[in-house]
């Protein structure tokens, strides 16, 4: 039932509730079209001669200078528009009408202002960027809009304390993974060119614990050994550089022997010499070291292992510079390299997974959320849930899958078979065996 009667008064409001969805479509295009488009692309445009192709190559090059002014342009329309349409159906339909007018304007903006024009921004971002380039340039140009939009950064920035938001608006690392998808899917990019860009997001978050080989897997020589007999050892791993230490289960090392040294050494007849006499010192780095910082480093001073110490001083593992450089480009497979599947895939659709791999690569793998605050690999995840050394057999279950220990040597789970749990009225508890 009509609240009041239908003046002028709410015509106009009606007619401006009509132009301001008009200029949020507009942006909507502008703001996706624009995010879309890349400098070379813009370039190219430009290149051509396109009328507006000047201005969206300024636009794609200083972003900054858009997204605030554009981005408070929505926002105040947005506001307005919202509220003018809460005032229009209060008065014709009374406090009901007020519910009518929200849900109306949810539902009239998603598809007008939101979805339609962004899916065309999506499916042709160079015609949308073209067409809102010399608008928007406009826009941003009007002094006001400007100085408002500067100074709510400011202000912005006094809330949040430190750096703030000197450039406006930033994409954060899933935002710009989306994008890389899109760009994948759009034949942008290449899916090597895809990967390529994933792992170097991540390998900014990665630590050398993450990535080094863990102590019960590397290769010492005792301090008392001969040059031929580290050489042997060298040799018979295809190891270039040794740990040299005082005793088998001692963390005291003396340094590291490189095999070139006593390839030399055995040449010239120095055979029978302690291979302490060509112990060469050696970089010691914490565990939650970043990776990206270490290789740096690597490179700068010169050497190519370090041995990774927890927090007690202990020796916990080592890492090489191959080890930092696989992050980035995938598993570097030699001559010497023994090339075993970190998982397989069974008949079944079971999977034989290594303990050592990633929770990281187990989450991509099958889609699940496994937890890495606590533990790095899939034998820390099964060995810390149970609380104790897992007999073959024992299991856990997660997201709909159960990860058995299959293969178990000393207190080290070597492989893990990961399936599918059935369904079942009663699941068994997170440490049942599987009897």
């Amino acid at each position: 039932m009509i609240a009041a009667s239908f003046n002028n008064v709410d015509l106009l409001m009606l007619l401006a509730i009509f132009v301001l969805l008009v200029f949020l479509i507009f942006l909507a295009v502008a703001e996706m079209g624009l995010s879309r488009m890349t400098r070379p692309r813009a370039a190219s445009l430009a290149d051509q001669g396109h009328k507006a192709g000047k201005s969206l190559k300024r636009l794609v090059e200083e972003p900054e200078r858009w997204v605030n002014p554009v981005l408070l342009t929505v926002n105040t329309f947005q506001t307005v528009q919202a509220t003018l349409t809460g005032i229009v159906a209060g008065r014709m339909f009374g406090a009901v009408g007020v519910i009518v007018g929200v849900v109306l304007n949810v539902v009239v903006f998603f598809v007008l202002a939101e979805a339609v024009p962004k899916t065309y921004a999506v499916l042709y971002p160079q015609r949308a960027a073209l067409i809102s380039a010399r608008p928007v340039s406009a826009l941003v140009a009007f002094p006001p809009l400007r100085w408002v939009s500067h100074g709510l950064i400011k202000f912005t920035n006094v809330i949040v304390k430190g750096k703030g938001l000197e450039q406006g608006p930033f994409v954060s690392e899933q935002e710009l993974l989306g994008i890389v998808e899109g760009a994948v899917e759009d034949e942008v990019i290449e899916e090597e060119e895809r990967e390529l860009i994933e792992s170097i997001i991540e390998f900014g978050d990665t630590v050398a614990r993450e990535v080094m080989v863990p102590r019960p897997d590397i290769i010492t020589v005792m301090h008392t050994a001969t040059v031929t007999e580290a050489l042997d050892v060298g040799i018979g791993h295809g190891y270039s550089r040794l740990p040299v230490v005082n005793s088998e289960d001692d963390d005291d090392v003396l340094g590291v022997a490189y095999t070139k040294d006593l390839m030399r050494a055995e040449r010239e007849g120095d055979g029978t010499r302690p291979v302490t006499d060509f112990v060469r010192a050696v970089h010691f780095v914490p565990e939650n070291k970043p990776v990206s910082r270490l290789m740096r480093e690597m490179q700068a001073e010169k050497f190519h292992v370090a041995l990774v110490a927890d927090e007690y001083g202990a020796l916990a593992g080592l890492i090489t510079l191959e080890d930092c450089l696989e992050e980035l480009v995938g598993e570097i497979i030699d001559e010497h390299d023994e090339e075993a599947a970190e998982v397989q895939a069974l008949e079944d659709g079971s999977f034989l997974v290594d303990g050592g791999m990633s929770i990281d690569d187990l989450n991509d793998l099958l889609g699940v959320t496994i937890p890495d605050d606590d533990w790095d690999t899939v034998a820390g995840f099964l060995f810390n849930t149970l609380e104790h050394v897992p007999d073959p057999g024992e299991y856990v279950v997660h997201d709909g899958w159960r990860f058995a220990a299959d293969e178990i040597e000393g207190r080290r789970i070597r492989r893990v078979r990961v399936t599918l749990e059935p369904d079942r009225p009663s699941e068994p508890d997170d440490d049942g065996d599987d009897d």
